[in-house]
């Protein structure tokens, strides 16, 4: 082994390398504060090697994207693990580079000869700042997506090159797959070899100058080794077990919904570290962002990059501390007001919650036995009524009908309720309601429609109210016969249950026992027939039937009240209009119970 270390060393000089790195000289013996340094080494060093094992899985395309970083973290062994570990060390980073730059300014180690080399740490710093910028984008989450679209957008206001200058960081005159690429082009090569250039001249000008002492020197001059080498290594492995403990915590890095460009973010902003940029902006609304966004920025770097300069004042230094210090507090500030203002938004909230659903949504979506298409998982998302449901009937529906009260989305509406309330609309309850002496022309059935004051409110308020025990007895069959018409899935097994007392409640409706038949028609044609037709009542073809065309005779013909032909007046597509209809109905899928014995 030894000829081997000697002919190793013969060709490389590692012995004398080696020997150098650890015996370096550090004036004033060792300190926790010159730690920075290496844990910032330690973090990029497992940036490097977390990247190239995603970067395996991982395939750039606004197809496969989401996709891709779905199955790195739900369906690779460990891969939530590895996600989760270059994502934090990322944030880590961020604190790091702030704390290694608060201790080169307070040691005053930016003074001559160091210039040169305190700038190349500036570098390293934005460098670091833009891999968290184009990082952000590669889930092709709606998270990142909308963040990104925000972030770039701002260098379309640069003056005279500004719109040339948004179409080469896009790709394009909008947002795709050629912004993706551009982007983890920039995140996987460029930057990294950036980094990597400006890290080696950042290491040789230090080792060129030596280490600047902390004043007062508080013992004699140490090597490198065993001390200080002992404190860079706890606090590299301080750094590691708080990234461990965010990754336990959260199971990973997060990953919201699919990018969909059709689909407005209201819970869209950046990563933390650029929290205090988006506050800003808030102050410099219309032509005066510019200010925000690059004159007053690049001031205050521009005064950083200087610091060198005006440290050779007389009170240089101590005017880089103050200003240091109230950078880094307004920072601090701005970043404060930014959550606090987001935790007191309504709309903020609502989108952080409905983000979140969607989220979970979609993986329980990828793992149906239909899996992703090959269209892209957004259209799982696009396709699905559990999530598409609500929207569309806020947008299209809620201005005269209500959901449990409100907008389908948990919106409390104004304007005043002219339809009835859908939820629940043909099972079992909602017909007994509609039944009931008291609750029938309440707003939750006929609102404000002239249908509140016609034969069918008045039978069931007189006639209704005055059933025997027997009659009772013999409406609750007919209400479990109705509902059974529409085949709820909330409603399956108990219709299989009551299969005798439904065929019952169908004969009764049938021979105009309870009077159903002198307005409905039910199984059989009726040419007299006034009201909507029961058959089928609330199934998926009859909701797609009254949404399309209200005024078909088989509805409300003539008598219709203000509802809108969505269908037939073209202005819902068979589509949308089947995804209302199959929220309305809780129809979607749902991933069966794994039962334990």
């Amino acid at each position: 082994m030894k000829q081997f270390l000697d002919w190793l060393d013969h060709r490389t000089g590692y012995r004398k390398l080696t020997h150098e790195a650890l015996f370096e000289n550090v004036p004033g013996g060792s300190r926790w504060r010159y730690v920075w340094g290496s844990t910032l080494t330690f973090t990029l060093t497992i940036q490097f090697i977390t990247g190239i094992f995603l970067w395996m899985a991982y395939s750039p395309s606004s197809q496969t994207a989401w996709e891709s970083v779905n199955y790195i973290q739900n369906e690779m062994v460990g891969g939530w693990f590895l996600r989760g570990l270059h994502h934090y060390t990322a944030q880590a980073m961020i604190i790091l580079l702030v704390l290694h730059l608060m201790q080169v300014i307070i040691d005053g180690a930016y003074k001559a000869p160091r210039e040169i080399n305190f700038w190349f740490g500036v570098g390293l710093m934005a460098l670091t700042m833009a891999l968290g910028l184009t990082g952000y984008l590669l889930p092709w989450d709606q998270k990142g997506y909308w963040a990104t679209k925000v972030a770039t957008n701002i260098a379309a206001i640069t003056p005279v090159i500004g719109a040339d200058l948004q179409r080469l960081i896009i790709g394009g005159s909008d947002y795709g797959h050629h912004t993706l690429t551009r982007f983890f082009a920039l995140h996987a090569g460029v930057l990294p070899g950036m980094i990597v250039a400006l890290l080696v001249g950042h290491i040789y000008l230090f080792r060129r100058h030596g280490l600047t002492a902390a004043e007062p020197k508080l013992k004699p001059d140490e090597a490198f080794f065993p001390d200080q080498v002992l404190k860079d290594a706890v606090a590299c492995l301080a750094v590691l077990a708080a990234v461990l403990f965010l990754i336990i915590r959260h199971h990973g890095a997060e990953l919201s919904a699919p990018a969909d460009p059709s689909e407005a973010y209201s819970a869209a902003r950046p990563e933390w570290y650029f929290l205090f940029l988006f506050q800003l902006l808030k102050y410099f609304p219309g032509k005066s962002e510019i200010i925000g966004a690059m004159i007053l920025p690049s001031l205050l770097m521009g005064i950083v990059c200087l610091m060198p300069f005006l440290g050779r004042w007389r009170l240089g230094h101590w005017f880089n501390l103050g200003y240091l210090a109230a950078m880094l507090a307004g920072a601090g500030l701005l970043t404060l007001l930014a959550i606090a203002e987001d935790q007191s938004n309504p709309e903020y909230q609502r989108g952080v919650a409905s983000a979140a659903l969607e989220a979970e949504r979609i993986r329980i979506l990828a793992k149906s036995p239909t899996g992703i298409p090959p269209t892209g998982a957004v259209e799982l998302l696009r396709n699905d009524p559990f999530i598409q449901g609500p929207k569309l009937f806020s947008r299209n529906c809620s201005s005269c009908h209500r959901y449990d009260g409100h907008d389908g989305t948990g919106l409390v509406v104004k304007d005043p309720q002219s339809g009835s309330d859908l939820k629940g609309f043909a099972s079992r309850d909602w017909l007994t309601g509609l039944l009931d002496p008291a609750k029938v022309d309440s707003t939750n059935y006929f609102g404000g429609t002239k249908f509140k004051d016609t034969k069918m409110v008045k039978f069931v308020k007189k006639d209704i109210a005055a059933y025997s025990a027997v009659e009772k007895e013999q409406l609750k069959k007919v209400i479990l016969a109705l509902s059974a018409e529409a085949g709820l899935k909330t409603q399956r097994d108990a219709d299989q249950r009551d299969i005798a007392a439904i065929e019952e409640g169908r004969k009764l409706i049938e021979n105009d026992s309870m009077r159903c038949t002198e307005c409905h028609q039910f199984r059989k044609p009726a040419d007299d027939a006034t009201a909507p037709d029961l058959t089928g009542y609330g199934s998926r073809e009859w909701l797609v039937g009254i949404i399309t065309n209200p005024k078909h005779e088989m509805f409300y013909g003539k008598r219709n009240d203000r509802m809108p032909a969505f269908g037939k007046d073209q202005v819902l597509d068979v589509k949308t209009i089947g995804l209302i209809a199959d929220w309305l109905r809780g129809d979607w899928y749902e991933p069966k119970a794994v039962s334990s014995r």
